[in-house]
């Protein structure tokens, strides 16, 4: 009996002993990979700066940037990012070099951005004094557009949803920070207000007001996309996708919009459902692959990691 017990105690004590050693290396996991994910953030963003100073140059007074001191710059930059010195730096020394490249790239663009300003804000200032006077017209009118249930007439309302995806539209192309994009999809949103007031539709007016609906839904996914400054920028864009497929269940842009949404919340099976509808609604689409091996690698990281995670534990 009192061997018995000596036995079951000793058990209890190894029992213990592998739980601690398990519960040890998993937290011994879960800060590298924590450091190795902060890393990759750091990396994918000074990627991500690099490609899009490379592109500002295609952008409307883009021959404004000096492209002779801008191009080998970025050259220099991606050099330093793949070289010995850019594989051994940490999180620090990434934000500071990307700090130190936006200061030298800044320089580059003083002409391209006064301009892109001084069209902001005359863009804005027509558009306020298009609202004013939209304003003045409706309080002539005795109307308050916010409370706007005016039975009009089809041409009249589609005339006003389309002028607000116009506005909308001009203000995405011209968009170069957050805030543009909030006004496009402020716009976007007022002509869906709109869209949502027709009364009496024939079957031909309402198929050409759902492919409006539609065509809004997706631009104002695109916007969300780009707003990233929002928290819940990724949830407003797979919402407006949603939204755009409840229209049309086989649009493969709202497919994979919602997909590009999806795997940046590391959502990557539902992501690589999107797409696999998207590939066979459209299998001659080239953005939609590339953007499944992306996905498929990011499957296969995770299992790789659990592998690794319980090998450790259990092996």
């Amino acid at each position: 009996g009192e061997a018995e017990a000596a036995d079951a105690a000793h058990g209890s004590a190894l029992g213990a002993e592998a739980l601690a050693v398990c519960v040890a290396a998993e937290a011994e996991m879960a800060g590298r990979d924590a450091a190795a994910a902060a890393r990759s953030a750091a990396v994918n963003e000074l990627e991500g700066y690099i490609l899009e100073a490379r592109g500002m140059r295609s952008r409307k007074h883009g021959s404004l940037i000096d492209g002779a001191s801008l191009e080998p710059m970025l050259d220099e930059a991606e050099d330093w990012l793949y070289s010995d010195a850019g594989e051994a730096a940490g999180c620090g020394e990434l934000g500071a070099f990307l700090a130190a490249l936006r200061v030298r790239v800044d320089g580059t663009m003083v002409a391209f951005r006064e301009k892109v300003e001084a069209e902001r804000v005359a863009s804005e200032a027509a558009l306020q004094a298009s609202a004013d006077a939209a304003a003045a017209e409706r309080a002539a009118n005795g109307e308050d557009e916010d409370h706007d249930q005016r039975r009009l007439k089809y041409p009249d309302r589609l005339r006003m949803v389309q002028k607000n995806k116009d506005e909308g539209t001009e203000l995405f192309k011209g968009a170069v920070d957050v805030t543009q994009y909030r006004q496009a999809a402020a716009r976007y949103n007022k002509a869906l207000t709109h869209a949502a007031k027709f009364v009496d539709l024939s079957p031909d007016q309402r198929e050409e007001v759902d492919a409006l609906k539609l065509s809004l839904h997706l631009n104002i996914a695109m916007c969300w996309l780009k707003i990233t400054d929002a928290t819940n920028h990724l949830d407003q864009a797979i919402r407006s996708c949603t939204d755009a497929l409840a229209l049309d269940g086989e649009n493969v842009k709202a497919l994979y919009r919602r997909a590009t949404a999806l795997e940046q919340k590391k959502d990557y099976e539902a992501a690589k459902a999107d797409l696999a509808a998207a590939a066979q609604i459209a299998p001659d689409d080239k953005a939609v692959p590339k953007l499944q091996q992306r996905v498929e690698a990011q499957i296969k990281r995770q299992l790789d990691k659990e592998k690794k995670m319980y090998g450790k534990m259990f092996g």
